[in-house]
């Protein structure tokens, strides 16, 4: 991930509704939610969902699948793990071990 992929993400999960949306996404998991739940879970308008989720789609933090009339959204975990490379690229400048904590903090305990 570049500088201005990275500002992009950054940017997006900036904002209230559009971190509250992906935290759903996580937590949802790989059975993802429709546009249309999202929004009534975190009582949004379904348009303004719909604009939220184009953001975080453009920033490379959620993907979209059409299934039948309805389009369901999931965490795009790649996207995620390129974000965390590029913010701990240069960690600990040579001590690895200083990283492990941030390590452990991230590992899915599932």
């Amino acid at each position: 991930m570049d500088k201005l992929a990275a500002l992009d993400a950054l940017s997006a999960l900036g904002q209230e509704t559009r971190l509250e949306t992906f935290r759903l996404l996580v937590k949802a998991g790989s059975d993802g939610m429709a546009a249309g739940d999202i929004a009534l879970h975190l009582g949004t308008v379904q348009n303004t969902m719909s604009a939220h989720l184009k953001i975080l789609d453009h920033a490379g933090l959620v993907r979209a699948e059409r299934h039948g009339r309805s389009i369901r959204y999931f965490a795009d975990y790649t996207g995620v793990r390129d974000l965390l490379a590029f913010l701990m690229e240069d960690c600990c400048n040579g001590a690895p071990e200083l990283c492990q904590p941030v390590i452990d903090a991230i590992t899915c305990k599932c």
